[in-house]
């Protein structure tokens, strides 16, 4: 289990790194196979601009 240098991974071994890779390609696969209906970009830029306004204001 070789370490890895946080220049090149942010993970701390190829463990890890592997893990990570495996998770996220099936969730990006179970999303490109889902039938629900997309949301638009400039929806989803919007929520996300509000929550952020919202937290700044705190």
């Amino acid at each position: 289990m070789p370490k890895l240098s946080p220049i090149e991974s942010e993970f701390a071994t190829t463990e890890e790194a592997e893990a990570y890779d495996a998770w996220f390609r099936a969730k990006v696969e179970k999303a490109m196979a889902s039938k629900e209906p997309s949301i638009p970009h400039a929806e989803v830029m919007a929520e996300m601009r509000a929550i952020i306004e919202r937290h700044q204001a705190k």
